[in-house]
């Protein structure tokens, strides 16, 4: 896939368009543009399209599913954690909260380095917010920091074991 910058840059050479020249005709401040180029300052899709009308073109963001690369051990975690996202409700939440307090306290005091104890940190900003959507995003994520995320869970104990094997059965 083309990065964001690549496409930028392609447009830029082909319409003959300098950086100083698309920051007179867009707004943007010119040392912003140079960061887009070279990938040190993030360009969203949006930012991207009005640079790119600026100089006759449009965007096409083209979505396709695909199926991440997860290790063994990464998809197990994934499959179980995926059920606790379907079992969490605010009622489930209310009933496990002492039980993931406990296991973050548990956690916290034997866990060390980053980004574990900064992952910790954060899981138990969610818990103390009761931040279910968030919880939803971590607990079914398939980015790296989600990923992370469930290396240090507090979430040990709230499956029976007959749950945890027929989930890791189906995981293989």
């Amino acid at each position: 896939m083309t990065s964001r910058s690549d496409v930028l840059r392609t447009v830029m050479l082909g319409t003959g368009t300098t950086q100083s020249g698309l920051s007179r005709l867009s707004g943007v401040h010119q040392p912003s543009i140079s960061g887009f180029l070279s990938e040190r300052v993030e360009i969203s899709d949006d930012q991207l399209d009005r640079l790119l009308s600026c100089m006759g073109f449009r965007l096409e963001v083209v979505r396709r599913p695909v199926v991440p690369e997860l290790n063994r051990s990464e998809r197990r975690s994934w499959r179980l954690h995926r059920q606790l996202s379907i079992l969490l409700t605010r009622e489930t939440f209310d009933e496990w909260r002492p039980t993931l307090e406990r296991n973050l306290d548990r956690l916290n005091s034997r866990v060390t380095g980053q980004p574990h104890e900064r992952n910790l940190k954060r899981w138990r900003e969610l818990i103390e917010r009761g931040d279910l959507p968030g919880l939803h995003r971590v607990l079914t994520g398939l980015d790296r920091d989600s990923i992370q995320m469930r290396e240090v869970s507090p979430m040990s104990g709230l499956l029976t074991q007959e749950q945890r094997r027929e989930i890791l059965e189906q995981a293989g």
